[in-house]
C-alpha cells in the first residue's frame, strides 16, 4: 500500500511495524504566495524518537515548510497534527507551548549575557516565569546546577560565564542547542545547524546532536549530506514545494530523480 507520496505506509514504520507512533503528521500542505506555490500538497509523517531530515535544493520550500509548522505562515490549505491533535490554527505561541521549538538558521542566544544565564533564562520560560535576578538563592542555585549540567552536555561546561558573544561560532550553537534542550521540546525543528560553518566545527557540531539528542524526536533542515547522512533515520527531499522521494539515505542519494534535482546530474559519482 502506497501513500500520496509513493511512499509505501509500512516503510514509514520502526522495523516493519504499520502501527508506529508518529509525532509529526502534514496532510495535503499547501501554501500559496499570489500565484505561486511553495509547498504544494506535501504528506509528511515523522516517527516518534527518530531524526527525519528535509533536503532539497534551493528554492525547493524547506524553510517555508519550516514557517508553517511553527505557524510563521498560515497554510493555503491542508493540515498539521501534532501527538494526534489538529494544530493548523492555533497561534505560535500555542505551538511553543506545546512543545514545538524551533532553532534558527541565526544563533538566537542573548550575546552579551553569559552561558550559563543563557541556559537559565530558558530554564525559568520552561517554569513560566520571567527572568528575575532578585529571586531567592534557593531557586536560582537550583537553576544554575540545571544549566551548568545542559552546558556539560554540550561541551560548554568551561565557558559557563563567558559572554555569548566571545563565544566562538560553533560553541554558540553548542549554546543554542542547550537552550532549546533546557525548554524540553516534544518536537525539536532545527534548522540549518551547521550553515556557516568550518569543516571541523561541522563534525564537532554534528557529533553532538547526534549526542544530546539522542531518543528526541527531530526535523532538521540541513544542505550539508555529510550531516544529514550521519544523523537521519528518514530523509525527504522536497523540490519545487513537492516530495520527490522519501526514505534512508542509501535509498534517496541514489534515486536519479534526486540527483537530477538536487546535484544537476542524473549520473552516480
Amino acid at each position: 500500500m502506497s501513500d500520496l507520496n509513493g511512499v509505501r505506509s509500512e516503510d514509514h514504520a520502526e522495523n516493519g511495524n504499520p502501527q508506529a507512533s508518529w509525532m509529526l503528521e502534514t496532510r495535503g500542505l499547501t501554501k500559496d504566495f499570489k500565484g505561486f506555490t511553495a509547498v504544494k500538497d506535501v504528506n509528511l509523517r515523522v516517527q516518534e524518537g527518530h531524526i527525519h531530515a528535509l533536503i532539497g535544493p534551493n528554492g525547493a520550500g524547506k524553510t517555508t515548510f519550516f514557517n508553517l509548522l511553527t505557524k510563521f505562515l498560515t497554510p493555503s490549505a491542508g493540515s498539521i497534527v501534532f501527538n494526534g491533535t489538529d494544530i493548523t490554527r492555533r497561534k505560535p505561541a500555542d505551538i511553543a507551548q506545546s512543545g514545538v521549538i524551533r532553532s534558527f538558521q541565526i544563533s538566537a542566544v542573548f550575546p552579551h549575557l553569559s552561558a550559563r544565564d543563557n541556559v537559565r533564562i530558558a530554564l525559568q520560560r520552561k517554569l513560566g516565569v520571567s527572568y528575575q535576578f532578585w529571586r531567592s538563592t534557593r531557586v536560582l542555585n537550583q537553576l544554575d546546577e540545571r544549566a551548568q549540567d545542559l552546558l556539560e552536555q554540550v561541551g560548554l561546561g568551561a565557558f559557563a560565564e563567558t559572554k555569548a558573544v566571545e563565544l566562538a561560532y560553533g560553541r554558540k550553537r553548542a549554546l543554542e542547542i542547550a537552550t532549546t534542550i533546557a525548554l524540553e521540546p516534544k518536537l525539536m525543528l532545527l534548522d540549518e545547524p551547521t550553515q556557516g560553518m568550518g569543516a571541523e566545527d561541522v563534525g564537532s557540531v554534528t557529533e553532538l546532536i547526534g549526542k544530546v539528542v539522542k531518543g528526541r524526536t527531530i526535523v532538521m533542515v540541513e544542505h550539508n549530506l555529510n550531516v544529514v547522512s550521519s544523523l537521519a533515520d528518514t530523509i525527504t527531499v522536497l523540490n519545487r514545494g513537492e516530495v520527490l522521494a522519501e526514505g534512508n539515505y542509501d535509498a534517496v542519494s541514489q534515486n536519479p530523480a534526486v540527483m537530477e534535482a538536487y546535484m544537476g546530474t542524473t549520473d552516480a559519482e
